[in-house]
C-alpha cells in the first residue's frame, strides 16, 4: 500500500513538473527584445559623509596568560625515560 501511494505522488510529481515547461522550447518569452541606452544620463552630486565625531570601540582589559611554564619538566622527563 506504501508502495502503490509513492509511485503514485512520484507520477503526479513528473506530470506537473512536464505541464510547467513551455511550450515554446528556447525560453526567449516570445521573442521581444528590450534595450535600455544610459548614454544621455549623467549623475551629480557630491559625497555625503556622516558628520560628529567617531566612536571607538571600547578597550578590553588585559589579562595574565593562562599557561604556566613548568620548571621541573626536564627532570621528569629523565625520569619516565628511566623507568623504561
Amino acid at each position: 500500500m506504501k508502495k502503490l501511494v509513492l509511485v503514485i505522488s512520484m507520477l503526479a510529481a513528473l506530470v506537473g513538473i512536464a505541464s510547467a515547461d513551455d511550450k515554446k522550447g528556447g525560453g526567449d518569452k516570445g521573442g521581444k527584445v528590450k534595450v535600455y541606452d544610459f548614454s544621455g544620463d549623467t549623475i551629480e552630486g557630491d559625497l555625503v559623509k556622516p558628520e560628529g565625531s567617531t566612536v571607538d570601540a571600547r578597550d578590553f582589559a588585559k589579562h595574565s596568560s593562562l599557561i604556566k611554564i613548568r620548571t621541573n619538566f626536564i627532570p621528569e622527563i629523565i625520569k619516565s625515560a628511566e623507568d623504561l
